[in-house]
């Protein structure tokens, strides 16, 4: 390793760390990678010995610590006890890629299969391995595809069983935990136009669209297409916006560039 540059040795010892892999495969996992740490996570973690290292034994355990006393769940208690164990707030975004990893189908909820495929998938099987993992999971929010599945997945595990629509205080929730990891600068006053003049609960296709707004018009509006499929609501957000000279049109912001 003393033949690598200052950069490249700081992601060996870097993945070697969050990983707990041998310096050996910390080298080939960045080398296949062309050095890009995530990429570099994602081959060792799809690896097949990973997902068997976990011990089933062990993960009953865990669960059973974690389940519900009168249902073959683990529900909000036990969610807030596990968090207490990792030593993160149950708010912490981490949480919802956890959540994700599980494909929980409800939020504050596992089920026994969700909870022991989820960490075995992961290759965790200690609350230590758990709160080792945490890094990596919180990586996973800059990559850009990994953060869109996720952003998806949020919409049906945040909303009430049997419910098509998204309820708006737990939409408005979600989307400022969500953007404030990928920093869009009208979050805030999206939130505030909800509140003042739709007061309703949110479509699937409205939480859809937003990320591809968010994405893809710039934040000043210069590229917004009036005659654009846009979701109606969204096309009110933009006069809103104008109409109360939040935005100027025509000045360009850097966030683009920064996603």
């Amino acid at each position: 390793m003393n033949k690598l540059g200052v950069g490249r040795r700081d992601k060996v010892q870097q993945f070697m760390t969050i990983t707990g892999a041998s310096e050996k495969v910390a080298l080939q996992a960045l080398k296949v990678c062309d050095w890009s740490l995530e990429g570099a996570f994602d081959v060792f973690y799809s690896q097949s010995q990973v997902k068997s290292s976990a011990d089933t034994r062990r993960l009953e355990e865990l669960y059973n610590r974690y389940k519900d006393p009168y249902s073959d769940m683990i529900l909000a208690d036990g969610i807030s006890l596990l968090c207490n164990d990792i030593q993160v707030d149950p708010q912490d975004i981490v949480m919802l890629v956890l959540s994700w990893h599980m494909k929980a189908a409800t939020m504050c909820e596992f089920s026994k299969q969700e909870f022991i495929s989820g960490l075995q998938s992961l290759g965790i099987d200690s609350l230590e391995k758990l709160r080792e993992k945490l890094p990596f999971m919180r990586s996973e929010m800059r990559d850009e595809h990994k953060f869109r599945e996720i952003y998806n997945f949020a919409f049906s595990w945040a909303k009430e069983k049997g419910q098509k629509s998204l309820a708006l205080d737990t939409a408005i929730g979600m989307w400022q935990l969500l953007f404030a990891e990928k920093q869009w600068p009208l979050v805030d006053h999206w939130c505030q136009f909800l509140q003042a003049r739709h007061n309703k609960a949110i479509s699937r296709d409205t939480w859809s669209q937003l990320l591809e707004f968010a994405r893809n018009v710039d934040p000043a509006l210069s590229n917004y297409d009036a005659e654009g499929a846009w979701p109606y609501l969204i096309d009110e957000f933009v006069e809103y916006l104008t109409e109360n000279n939040i935005v100027q049109i025509g000045q360009m912001s850097d966030w683009s560039q920064k996603c």
